[in-house]
């Protein structure tokens, strides 16, 4: 198993401003520095990095310059993160749009993985075609990812068309996508997440470890999750090997708290190849 960590840490999650105007450019976005979210990531002894599809894009015309902050570190891009709206047919096109552009600079940087986020939910709730819509789009996209030699994979969030374990088991039973499951939105979206990593084992090469605390409810980092280890120990179980992501979407010292998650993955990591 490798760890790699999301730079989202370091400013948060926003979106691009141009989507507020285009359809289109809704891209994600984190306005921190990624230049100190990598050396961050480097120092505290993670091999890997992912970023959100805006932030990779502004480095079009200047790929050296990213380049140059990966190898400093010298760490791997593991995946590129986009978003999943797949369930109005107005704008497929201009969300496909926005993939290409993705999977394309994902390419450029040797991602592997092209990470599809959420899933777009209406304000009166979902209607039962969303579900196929969202499924469907997420085939296309993964057939599409393949030709700039990319694996997508789907992942499920708080607050978009699939939390909970009906929903997910909705969407995936119509797909053939891989999960990169986020365990801390799953969880309190109601999931067994030890239950369902072993469920979905065969469909799942890439992870994303995110500690949750319940009561007060928030994000944290590892060594702060009770259930995590439970979550370890699935993973172990069904002998996963892959890259597996830390993210932590806000904290007051970024750079502490993915030490802090790595030492705790560490420890499990020597004490599972004994």
């Amino acid at each position: 198993m490798k760890f790699g960590y999301q730079t989202n840490t370091w400013g948060g999650v926003v979106g691009h401003p141009a989507g507020v105007t285009s359809i289109k450019d809704l891209f994600y976005l984190t306005p921190g520095s990624d230049q100190e979210a990598l050396r961050d990531i480097a120092a505290a002894g993670y091999l890997g990095v992912e970023l959100f599809d805006g932030n990779l894009m502004a480095y079009q015309g200047r790929e050296d310059e990213f380049r140059s902050f990966l190898t400093a570190g010298n760490l791997s891009l593991i995946a590129i993160y986009s978003g999943a709206n797949f369930i109005y047919d107005d704008v497929l096109e201009d969300e496909f749009w926005r993939i290409e552009q993705a999977a394309r600079i994902g390419q450029t940087f040797g991602a592997e993985f092209l990470v599809l986020g959420g899933g777009a939910k209406r304000h009166g709730g979902p209607r039962e075609e969303d579900y196929t819509k969202l499924a469907r789009g997420l085939d296309r996209a993964a057939e599409f990812a393949r030709t700039f030699g990319l694996t997508a994979l789907y992942h499920p969030h708080l607050g978009t068309l699939v939390e909970g374990p009906e929903a997910l088991e909705k969407v995936m039973s119509q797909c053939t996508i891989g999960l990169c499951p986020d365990t801390a939105h799953l969880a309190a979206g109601g999931n067994d997440l030890p239950n369902l990593i072993r469920t979905y084992a065969s469909r799942i090469p890439y992870i994303h470890l995110k500690g949750l605390s319940r009561d007060p409810f928030g994000f944290v980092p590892l060594d702060e999750d009770p259930e995590m280890a439970a979550i370890w120990q699935a993973l172990q179980d069904i002998h996963f090997d892959g890259w597996a992501t830390v993210e932590l979407d806000s904290h007051a010292d970024p750079k502490s708290a993915a030490a802090r998650s790595l030492a705790w993955l560490q420890a499990r990591a020597t004490v599972s190849t004994d």
